[in-house]
């Protein structure tokens, strides 16, 4: 499969024209855009979904953005349930959200690359997915 996975900060800061780091993400997904499919993940619909008030709107968003919806497979659910319990077991914070998981699995089982500004955590737990960061 060929694309990269796009985490929600990363599409919040061009929604929410965050004044620190909109510009770099909107530029590094035009980057991408060209040779890359665009992907997110239910997980990352949901995370976006807060600055919308109507369900329509974000369809637009999603769909002006150039974004590509992937589901999560058994096997990407199954990975992230295994990492988060090594989490925990390393005396992981009770408030760390699960949702980061889900999207680390399935940029590690798809093999595919990972645009956020979230890195530690991935780079411990999905010490495989090549991340694009600042």
């Amino acid at each position: 499969m060929t694309g990269v996975l796009v985490d929600s900060n990363i599409i919040l800061d061009i929604f929410l024209d965050d004044p620190k780091w909109a510009d770099w993400s909107e530029s590094t997904l035009e980057r991408y855009a060209e040779h890359s499919t665009l992907y997110i993940n239910p997980v990352v619909y949901t995370e976006i979904s807060i600055g919308f008030e109507r369900i329509e709107d974000l369809e637009t968003a999603v769909l002006n953005g150039g974004f590509e919806m992937l589901q999560l497979s058994k096997e990407a659910l199954f990975l992230a349930g295994k990492v988060f319990l090594k989490y925990r077991k390393n005396k992981g914070a009770k408030l760390s959200p699960l949702p980061d998981f889900y999207i680390g699995a399935q940029a590690a089982i798809l093999g595919i690359d990972l645009i956020t500004r979230d890195t530690a955590r991935y780079r411990t737990y999905f010490p495989t997915i090549k991340l694009i960061a600042p």
